[in-house]
């Protein structure tokens, strides 16, 4: 004996299928075909009904959820239909539903008498004698059974589980008494393991709780203690100020109109001092209370907002560049504080072409709309598409601090965003966002502290994971 798995037809050929074996099952037990341990493996009507008011029951893939029936949130046929599709296929105790589209792959078994029908949405399984229906029904929902569901999806739109895929389904079979000790036990298991979820979904919702939480106390000032000998946040504003007159002076940055010094009264009021020597009292803007070595400033006092722009997709010579070139998506799934490059990379004539900027290191990428906040910093220079309002620190020393700031005050800037299609973010309602300035010396003991903590929060996830 060679030990591998071969499969025998009804004509008598015999075919290797090791390579379709999952893993090993004991001796005593058997891999079969969902087809040859059932009586029937058919699906409800295709035809799309006459619902009633009142009548029969009839079940599609929306009454089979999460391992139960839903009874509560059922349509109804007349009888003549009833009677129609009840001769072709009569539902009963211990069958199998499976759905084959919507919640593909989900899947109960029928423990009440009832009088009902199903549409093509739904299979029904219904095995024969000798295997537990029960443990069948696990053995479908196992991630293994699953998985194979999942490849072997067909359609456009809504992609759809054959009945030729279900039937030929590989089930592990173990003899008929080990079967009801194994559903004995996974149903012992099941509230356990439930449980551990609910206490995982739990902790997991803490740990992001309690990261919003640090982010909070962090541009607070409560995070870390105030040092006496750091430069005051007023002096690092002036510094930043003088360097921007420099930046005018080469024509590198226009001069705002709008420049402005947002201060404390002696009044504990906060005022907004413009450049035409006009003030007005900001205090409904002002989101909460700072150290006295802080300052809140607009965000385009401390850098430069820059859009982005998309070259035309259709010039080949804009395309696949040196210039590293990055869109909302890019950062969906991107956990990391830095992003050195995305799917696609455009030219230098692509940049010179469109209104895409090329921004140097550090600068902190922020998406605009589609969603607003996916945010990082770049790693390297690079551009962005149209999605983003990014900001470049005059001084890049304050690239960290600014992130950690700009996650916390996200659902502030969605607040302010327009849009009916969907919420965009302008460049003006961005540069006009207030952001607290810390001393520069404690905005890096801010962001150590934040990246500490977040290790620590990040490290108990994986564990719960």
């Amino acid at each position: 004996m060679d030990n591998l798995h071969y499969e025998k037809f009804a004509d008598g050929t015999v075919k290797c299928i090791e390579d379709e074996i999952p893993f090993e099952v004991p001796e005593s037990w058997a891999w079969a075909r969902l087809q040859s341990i059932s009586t029937m493996i058919t699906d409800g009507t295709h035809k799309t009904p006459q619902y009633s008011n009142s009548g029969y029951i009839f079940l599609s893939s929306r009454n089979v959820t999460s391992g139960k029936i839903d009874w509560d949130n059922i349509m109804y046929i007349p009888e003549s239909l009833h009677q129609e599709l009840y001769s072709r296929v009569a539902p009963r105790i211990g069958d199998i539903l499976l759905a084959k589209n919507g919640t593909t792959g989900a899947a109960a078994i029928i423990d009440e008498e009832k009088i009902f029908d199903i549409y093509v949405s739904l299979a029904l399984i219904r095995t024969v004698k000798d295997i537990n229906s029960y443990f069948t029904l696990y053995a479908i929902r196992s991630t293994y059974v699953q998985a194979h569901f999942f490849k072997s999806l067909k359609g456009i739109g809504v992609p759809n589980l054959h009945l030729e895929h279900i039937r030929h389904t590989l089930i592990p079979i173990p003899p008929i008494s080990e079967q009801g000790r194994c559903v004995s036990k996974i149903e012992k298991l099941i509230p356990i393991i439930a449980s551990i979820q609910a206490n995982k979904e739990n902790l997991i919702e803490t740990i992001n709780t309690t990261k919003s939480k640090i982010l909070d106390l962090a541009i607070r000032g409560k995070l870390v203690p105030q040092d006496e000998s750091d430069e005051p946040a007023s002096v690092l504003l002036e510094r930043i100020q003088a360097e921007k007159e420099e930046l005018i002076k080469q024509g590198k940055i226009k001069r705002d109109k709008r420049e402005s010094v947002i201060y404390r009264g002696t009044d504990n009021s906060y005022y907004e001092r413009f450049a035409d020597g006009s003030e007005k009292c900001i205090d409904e803007e002002i989101p909460f209370e700072i150290p006295g070595s802080w300052l809140f400033v607009r965000l385009k006092e401390i850098g430069s907002i820059i859009g982005g722009g998309t070259p035309r997709t259709s010039n080949e010579s804009y395309w696949d560049g040196n210039i590293y070139w990055i869109t909302p998506a890019d950062l969906s799934n991107h956990s990391d504080i830095y992003i050195s490059h995305g799917s696609r990379s455009i030219t230098e004539l692509g940049l010179k072409d469109s209104s895409a900027t090329l921004m140097p290191a550090h600068t902190v990428l922020y998406s605009s709309r589609a969603p607003i906040g996916h945010i990082a910093i770049a790693a390297n220079a690079l551009a962005t598409n149209q999605g983003f309002k990014s900001v470049v620190p005059h001084d890049t020393r304050m690239s960290l601090f600014v992130y950690f700031c700009l996650k916390e005050r996200t659902p502030s800037i969605v607040l302010r965003a327009t849009g009916t299609t969907f919420k965009e973010i302008s460049g003006t309602a961005m540069a006009e966002t207030i952001v607290p300035l810390p001393p520069l010396r404690e905005q890096k003991r801010i962001c150590n502290k934040i990246r500490s903590l977040f290790t620590l929060l990040e490290n108990m996830h994986q564990i719960i994971d």
